[in-house]
């Protein structure tokens, strides 16, 4: 009994960290929309739009900050609820679309923060970029197409941050979003069948011990 409240307790906590997701998912992306109308994926023009957007733009400093707070919040969270829902056995069949559905939002959330690094046109994204292409172009048969792919095969540069920002702003939020929603729907109606699996032991527990208590009272009387 003790071990299925402990699972039952792991599993809420699951449930309200996709709900701290999806509302922070929510709130990037709507602060990303609003960042989106004055930020240029273009070479130099990217450093000089997010500059103009935090020093000369209204509030502007105030959004690409819950930007950032936001999607940043969403990969640690996320990374946060695979361990509770490890931890509460979450990874068995009848936890299936919630498991996998919780692990592939873990990894879009993680590509969302590798595909921002270059969007700002910093030293330490440039470079960071450039290392992690070089290990990316390491990998036998593949690393070089998929590098190619996202650089558009002549170095980093403006089509590089066009299809970063591509990734970024509709595919991988398109799909972080959606999977948002589907594990958050997925551990409600999990959870409300092991509330139901819990309401039962209880209800045995509680009966079992009356017909321990009834049988006693009945010894107790006849001696």
């Amino acid at each position: 009994m003790n071990s299925l409240q402990y699972n039952f307790v792991l599993r809420r906590t699951a449930t309200i960290l996709s709900i701290i997701i999806l509302t922070s998912a929510i709130i990037a992306a709507i602060s990303g929309i609003l960042i989106g109308f004055y930020y240029e994926p273009a070479a130099g023009d990217a450093y000089q739009s997010l500059n103009q957007i935090n020093e000369s733009i209204s509030n502007g400093w105030l959004i690409y900050s819950l930007h950032d707070l936001a999607g940043n919040g969403t990969i640690a969270v996320a990374l946060i609820q695979i361990v509770v829902m490890f931890l509460g056995r979450q990874f068995r069949r009848s936890w299936l679309t919630g498991w996998i559905s919780g692990i592939l939002l873990t990894l879009s959330t993680i590509g969302l923060g590798w595909t921002a690094m270059i969007l700002s046109w910093d030293q330490l994204g440039y470079w960071r970029l450039k290392v992690e292409l070089g290990i990316i172009e390491s990998v036998p048969i593949i690393g070089t197409f998929v590098s190619n792919l996202l650089t558009g095969g002549s170095g980093i540069n403006t089509t590089t941050i066009v299809h970063f920002y591509t990734l970024h702003s509709y595919v991988l939020s398109t799909a972080a979003i959606a999977l948002a929603v589907v594990h958050l729907v997925a551990l409600v109606i999990h959870e409300q069948e092991q509330k139901y699996l819990l309401v039962q032991q209880l209800q045995k527990l509680s009966k079992s011990t009356f017909l321990e208590e009834k049988l006693a009272e009945n010894t107790t009387t006849k001696a």
